[in-house]
């Protein structure tokens, strides 16, 4: 059980009476533990109209006072009961270790003398009034932030120029930082609104504050479809193109929540000027939180079959092949499904096959980082090998393709994993002699 001693920086402790429930309500407000006023005490104000419970559950706050803690559940106490030896629990909590045949007190371990609990009036009025100023602070800057909306949304309306783009600042602001904000956004046709903003000839300024404000919002399938529009797509891909790394990583967010659209098209991101830009943002040193949004909005994409040999076209496996080396576990395997997938294609096929570190960087990533990684590397090298059988398997086994074959059949990898490095193993083994290849599959090669 755990021991629990309330906190010096919590600012609220027990009286000086040392029975562990005596608190000094007055001297907490007064010296700021709960803010000062704000909910008039008990009673004045919001008083007892406000549901302990329901304030707990919607405020869900991460920080709270420690001593407002239930030492049993670690969860804020809504009915405070002090035991004889001065401890205080939630009621349910330690009725329930009572019910288990625990005749002790569950922090101290002391044995009770009075098993009876006792109402901790004090603590519960001070837990009360601490929520109930929370709850009223939030609720107030909830209803500031809708009006604010309102107010913005009506300005859009009439301005141009800097006033505009101003307004659209501040509306982002609002809407990143309060829930309430966004849904007012949308209850009153502020996203109309935006996604007229959005066009052929939307300015960089004005268009990348619009897309972070519809990023933000809940989207209905009229909207996503109004969004889809050839020129407001343009008009994405152009803002993805110039923005800086928060607008791009805004529009690849944008274009993802698009594509999660039942009517969605693949005609909307066969676009040279999107995955140019794609790739443009994966090879970005500078921007490394780039990366992972990039590679999936790629596997994305690349899922539609009409859009793949356009992705080859653009150099995209050249690139991603001279990238694995430096990206995470997380991107690599990401890049790695990409270039599988880009591999049933006929043109992928002889891409990699025409990218000399190929082999090597799929051989080496045999059973290295993760089952998925090796089995997308397994993939690959199956279907460049089957292309040219002769120079890709020799070239294959020189850099010890056989003896890692032999690990994912001997390891616990799926059954299909196995099946595709024996059949790459007997593909192999056609271009030697049986005591050549079985010189070739040394367990040694693969340590080196």
């Amino acid at each position: 059980m755990p021991m629990f001693q309330p906190s010096k920086r919590d600012g609220i402790g027990f009286g000086s009476g040392g029975d562990g429930h005596v608190l000094d309500l007055e001297t907490a407000v007064k010296d700021g533990v709960l803010g000062g006023g704000g909910v008039g005490g008990f009673g004045g104000g919001v008083g007892e109209k406000l549901d302990l419970k329901k304030m707990i559950e919607e405020l869900n706050l991460s920080e709270v006072p420690s001593v407002f803690i239930c030492p049993i559940s670690l969860e804020t106490m809504q009915d405070p009961v002090t035991l004889c030896t001065g401890q205080t629990y939630e009621r349910s909590n330690i009725l329930k270790w009572f019910s288990l045949g625990h005749y002790t007190c569950p922090t101290t371990m002391q044995e009770l003398w009075d098993d009876s609990v006792t109402p901790n009036r004090t603590l519960y009025h001070l837990i009360y009034t601490w929520f109930s100023q929370k709850y009223v602070q939030i609720k107030k800057r909830s209803e500031d932030a809708q009006g604010r909306v309102s107010e913005l949304i009506d300005t859009l309306k009439k301005v141009k120029g800097q006033a505009r783009i101003q307004a659209l600042k501040e509306l982002q602001q609002v809407v990143a930082a309060h829930s309430t904000a966004r849904k007012a956004v949308v209850d009153k046709g502020g996203v109309a609104l935006l996604l007229s903003l959005l066009g052929p000839f939307t300015s960089y300024a004005v268009g990348s504050e619009v897309i972070a404000i519809i990023v933000n919002l809940s989207l209905n399938s009229e909207s996503k479809m109004n969004l889809m529009q050839p020129a407001k797509v343009s008009s994405i891909i152009d803002i993805l193109n110039e923005g800086s790394i928060e607008t791009k990583v805004n529009c690849i967010q944008l274009i993802k929540m698009l594509m999660e659209e039942k009517d969605f098209r693949s005609e909307i991101v066969s676009s040279h000027c999107l995955l140019v830009a794609l790739m443009r943002l994966v090879r970005d040193k500078r921007h490394p939180n780039g990366h992972l949004p990039g590679l999936g909005l790629l596997k994305s994409i690349c899922i539609h079959k009409q859009v793949r040999s356009l992705i080859v076209s653009v150099g995209a496996i050249p690139q991603l092949m001279e990238l694995l080396s430096g990206l995470n576990p997380e991107c690599l395997e990401i890049a790695l499904f990409i270039l599988d997938v880009l591999s049933s294609v006929p043109e992928g096929r002889q891409a990699l096959k025409d990218c000399s570190n190929t082999i090597p960087s799929m051989v080496k990533l045999l059973m290295r980082i993760s089952e998925s990684c090796t089995k997308y590397a397994l993939s690959i090298l199956l279907s460049i090998c089957k292309l040219s059988p002769g120079e890709c398997s020799l070239i294959a086994v020189d850099r010890g393709l056989a003896a890692k074959l032999l690990l994912v059949i001997q390891s616990d990898c799926s059954p299909v994993l196995k099946q595709q490095a024996a059949e790459l193993l007997k593909l192999c083994s056609l271009n030697y002699s049986d005591t050549i290849f079985i010189s070739k599959c040394k367990l040694t090669r693969t340590m080196q």
